[in-house]
């Protein structure tokens, strides 16, 4: 199925909520790669993203109800592959990949300070689609921040952007 419908641009979402680490609550920022991202609706204006449900940020997100959706430069190819291929459970992803944390604006989540674009959403709906959860966001701010060619997935390590 991945050569039907890939390429397609990879975000990097991230999420933010109270976590039980070794049994001291602590308040967790995390980021996950994702391809599975879609607008939903202008009026509200509503965005959605699929999350595995092994996934750390799937569990936070689920606590939080918010999510940021950071709209990355090719240039962050690296930075892409390490978020998603590490879990935040025990690290700071953040720190680990070289990314710049930032707070949202009207949510209670970071953003990414080198996106090109973000969006913030609130979750309105979780709906469970086997082995993935789409979480629907009402979009509470966005910004296009810098212009630049976006990153897309192509399979595995393979990344591809727009042309000029």
């Amino acid at each position: 199925m991945l050569n039907t419908v890939n390429p397609r641009q990879t975000v990097l979402v991230t999420c933010r909520a109270k976590y039980n680490n070794f049994g001291k609550d602590e308040i967790k920022d995390n980021i996950i790669a994702l391809d599975w991202h879609i607008p939903l609706s202008f009026k509200p204006l509503m965005y959605g993203i699929s999350a595995g449900k092994t996934r750390f940020s799937c569990e936070l997100i689920s606590r939080s109800k918010c999510f940021a959706v950071n709209f990355m430069s090719i240039d962050f190819q690296k930075e892409v592959l390490f978020c998603g291929r590490h879990t935040g459970r025990h690290m700071d992803k953040f720190t680990e990949a070289g990314l710049t944390k930032k707070d949202c604006d009207k949510i209670d989540c970071a953003r990414i300070k080198e996106a090109l674009a973000y969006i913030e959403c609130e979750v309105v709906d979780e709906i469970d689609t086997g082995d993935h959860v789409l979480f629907i966001g009402k979009v509470a701010a966005s910004a296009l921040l810098n212009q630049g060619k976006r990153i897309f997935h192509i399979v595995g390590d393979d990344f591809t952007t727009t042309v000029d």
